[in-house]
């Protein structure tokens, strides 16, 4: 296990260049079925909004490539969300993802709360995304305008010291803790999205520290818990890979790790759900011949929150 000494400069300083967005325009949605909070898989529609870059200038993060290096103009995000929400993508519940904090003011314009829960009211589920060390009175009060069943997703990314530190997210456990425990008291849900295989740590450990995460997130409030398998594409990630530092896992893992997440969800009183991220799973292929299979049992896993018969393979041997 390692601790890298990253700085802003140098994450920036691998970064090819970003995509070209319209202020006005999401730069992406989707319908996905996801297992609801009662246990019904309903319709979710994601809005991956267009907004300023995060200022948090994480190790692993590639999503700035689809940010702005200005703030919105007002009025642009609700034009989104009007976008967005047209007849064809009636869902019951939404995601308004905008690859940083919602309530980062230089992200989503504070004037622009009111609409934006206006448009959204109507949905049973808001899902915002925030960091730890940005949660305050700001989402009590969107609370309050939308009127409508809240969740805030904070990354806690691992509860490993050093690989969290390596991550250069400038947050400790601690600051997990107490954002997630201000939400659930003030009756906001929490989701929380923990990382499989952060840099420094080989399979084994990638697993390992992985449940630890989910079973901590799950200790502090949250709800739902999302683990995501540690990718490359953004320049930093690829540089840790040729020191040594870092290898994406691989499908197995991400199935032992749901396995064993599920196991420990299913046997407390809360019932959490937990998923895996299955976005571009062909990547972490590493058996060509039953990758497919488990990357379909894995999207199973995440519907019905069981654990279905195991995948065997002649041609690895598992």
């Amino acid at each position: 296990m390692f601790s890298l000494p990253i700085s802003d400069a140098e994450v920036v300083a691998t970064r090819p260049a970003k995509n070209r967005l319209d202020p006005w325009r999401p730069y992406l949605t989707l319908i996905e079925p996801e297992r609801s909070s009662q246990g019904h898989i309903e319709d979710v529609l994601t809005i991956f909004l267009t907004n300023r870059e995060c200022p948090f200038r994480c190790t692993m993060c590639d999503l700035w490539k689809n940010t702005l290096d200005e703030r919105v103009p007002l009025g642009a995000i609700p034009a989104q969300i009007r976008h967005a929400c047209t007849p064809q993508s009636a869902a019951k519940h939404v995601k308004l993802y905008n690859a940083g904090s919602f309530f980062d003011p230089q992200a989503i314009p504070r004037e622009d709360h009111a609409e934006i829960a206006s448009l959204v009211r109507s949905f049973e589920t808001v899902i915002l995304e925030n960091h730890p060390r940005l949660i305050n009175h700001r989402c009590l009060e969107f609370r309050d305008q939308v009127q409508t069943g809240l969740e805030i997703a904070l990354g806690l990314e691992t509860v490993h010291p050093a690989a969290l530190a390596s991550l250069n997210k400038r947050m400790t456990v601690e600051d997990f803790d107490h954002a997630a425990q201000f939400l659930v008291k003030n009756g906001i849900a929490v989701r929380a999205f923990v990382l499989l295989k952060p840099p420094g740590m080989d399979e084994e450990q990638g697993m390992e520290w992985a449940l630890r995460s989910v079973q901590h997130a799950v200790e502090q409030g949250a709800r739902c818990v999302s683990i995501i398998p540690t990718r490359g594409g953004n320049g930093m990630m690829e540089r840790l890979q040729a020191t040594g530092n870092y290898s994406p896992p691989v499908i197995h893992s991400m199935e032992r790790t749901l396995e064993r997440g599920l196991d420990y969800a299913n046997q407390q009183s809360s019932k959490p759900r937990v998923f895996m991220d299955t976005w571009d799973s062909a990547r972490f292929f590493d058996c060509p011949e039953c990758g497919p299979a488990r990357a379909k049992r894995i999207g199973e896993m995440n519907l019905t929150q069981q654990i279905p018969p195991t995948v065997t393979c002649s041609k690895c041997q598992s």
